[in-house]
């Protein structure tokens, strides 16, 4: 298998408002980024994955893009871009950029022509209908939204405000992929592709994601923007299975570099409910053959991971299956080494490192997510309390993720000197914050940082096979094996005690949160208690 830079990456997720204010008006900004490289440059981290910056009335925090080709006025301009892509190159970092073209925003000037004059050649970019199916909304309601003006429904997935595009037409395939070598060009180092397995859909029969044209789309994709580059890509596939990921990423297909799939994200959620009803304990052994699929069905060369934990559209995972009282570093550090020492890329989210987590949210006026809003209205008018809602969005909701950036213990965690941030910054700040995790050499920062490190200098975090240990429930155990080495990586993934007497003798200890002689001599695993040897 013919190895890329992004075999041995870890890239680092940005949510631009959220990461650091330059300017003072309480919204994080490209500038802001820009000053915090040196940070990101001591973490170790390859390439950044930067949310949208691009134009946008922001309906959905940039997701609902007005111009691919313009900077959002509260991010700053494309001088600003063209600076951090320097200044992150100078530093060994790569940049790669949200791609978002599902939909637009309805102020894209595609749409708004569209919408003026059905008979221009846009109207045909986006999906009209004289009547609406049952489709429904992701955001909540009908997907379809009926326009006046040309008296036709449009479709959108998404918020009203985002209208889908109809991939369907070539003009507007050969629109996207100018686009995407209009960026290339800039000098980004590849895409992390929005909601991608939707672009096949075929409405009138109700097919929304993996549609029958899908996979013809992107290796015309691929062709036409990504050959002959050595361009990281990553598609978000909320329904991907270890066989369809194989369909994005094997190197034959000639697609994408790998997916995201999210089977391991939906233990977060009751089975054969709304997302909104989360499980209070996760399943640990669900969880483990979850990994343990993904990891030995999609074989290297055959397709490739990415690892992840958290994004800028779900909960901290420390707040929903970590420990964020007593043991809130120790589960922070597990949870890490379990998943880092997996083959695939890693992903860290902003404040994963130092452990970050929910908000406390008081009442529906500090939350601005448009989903969360929308499950709100609709669930209070259904009978739910405000509590009920409330205790939703706190362990579920998407601002969890978006809450400023908690660099020291000072006023606004010293992500902006406005008075007032866009979201309120998570009042745990004088504790959990950047600063302290640099004094500390034992914080959870340093984790990372060794993880990543250890990943870009070891091959057999590539190539190794992957073999799950049979052990009691709440303990993670795996082998990583190559023709002349095993590693052993042991995690329990609770606050109690678990037995592990598995007889090994070990040649070297690679990483650990915890004395590993005590725990092979007492055989027992003490809370959260992780490690990762080398096996004579």
């Amino acid at each position: 298998m013919k190895k890329h830079w992004w075999h041995k990456a870890t890239i680092y997720q940005i949510y631009p408002k959220s990461f650091m204010d330059s300017n003072g008006d309480g919204i994080g900004d490209l500038k802001g980024i820009t000053s915090k490289l040196d940070y990101l440059q001591k973490l170790g981290i390859t390439a950044i994955w930067l949310s949208p910056v691009y134009q946008s009335p922001m309906d959905d925090n940039g997701y609902d893009i007005s111009d691919y080709q313009a900077i959002a006025d509260i991010f700053g301009d494309m001088a600003d871009m063209e600076e951090l892509l320097a200044q992150a190159k100078q530093r060994g970092i790569r940049i790669i950029m949200d791609l978002v073209v599902n939909h637009t925003s309805d102020e894209h000037a595609w749409f708004v022509e569209a919408r003026e004059n059905p008979d221009s050649p846009e109207r045909d970019y986006y999906i009209w209908r004289d009547q609406p199916n049952d489709l429904d909304s992701i955001f909540g309601g009908s997907a379809w939204q009926y326009d006046d003006k040309s008296s036709q429904y449009y479709l959108h997935f998404f918020s009203k405000k985002q209208p889908d595009l109809n991939w369907e037409n070539a003009a507007l395939r050969q629109k996207v992929y100018d686009m995407m070598n209009w960026w290339i060009d800039k000098g980004i180092a590849g895409f992390r592709m929005d909601v991608i397995d939707m672009i096949g859909k075929i409405p009138d029969q109700k097919i929304a994601n993996n549609g029958p044209k899908l996979h013809d789309y992107i290796k015309e994709m691929h062709q036409a923007t990504l050959a002959g580059k050595d361009l990281l890509t990553v598609g978000e596939t909320w329904g991907a299975t270890p066989e369809i990921a194989k369909k994005y990423s094997s190197p034959a297909e000639e697609e994408l570099s790998m997916v995201f799939q999210f089977e391991h994200i939906g233990l977060q959620h009751k089975p054969n409910a709304p997302k909104w009803d989360y499980e209070k304990e996760l399943n640990v052994p669900a969880l483990k053959a979850i990994f343990n699929k993904w990891q030995t069905e999609l074989e290297l060369g055959q397709g490739w991971n990415s690892l992840f934990w958290n994004n800028h559209d779900l909960p901290r995972v420390l707040s929903i299956w970590g420990d964020t009282a007593a043991y809130r570093e120790k589960s922070a550090k597990a949870l890490a080494i379990a998943l880092h020492l997996m083959r695939g890329t890693p992903y860290i989210y902003q404040g994963e490192e130092i452990g970050m987590t929910n908000y406390p949210f008081k009442d529906l006026g500090e939350i601005d997510d448009i989903e969360s809003l929308n499950f709100a209205k609709e669930a209070l008018e259904n009978g739910k309390t405000s509590e009920e809602v409330l205790d939703s969005i706190r362990m579920i909701g998407r601002d969890n993720a978006r809450t400023p950036m908690q660099w020291d213990s000072s006023k606004n965690a010293g992500f902006s000197t406005a008075d007032k941030t866009w979201l309120p910054v998570n009042p745990n700040h004088n504790t959990i914050n950047v600063q302290a995790a640099l004094y500390n050499p034992e914080s959870i920062f340093y984790t990372y940082q060794k993880l990543i490190k250890l990943r870009k200098e070891n091959e057999w975090l590539i190539d190794a096979d992957f073999e799950l240990l049979e052990t009691a429930d709440k303990v993670f155990a795996y082998l990583r094996k190559t023709a002349d080495a095993v590693y052993l990586v042991v995690v329990n993934v609770s606050d109690d005690k678990q037995v592990f007497d598995m007889p090994i003798a070990v040649s070297e200890e690679i990483i650990s949160n915890t004395d590993v002689s005590t725990v092979l001599t007492n055989k027992m695993l003490e809370p959260w208690d992780a490690f990762c040897v080398k096996l004579c």
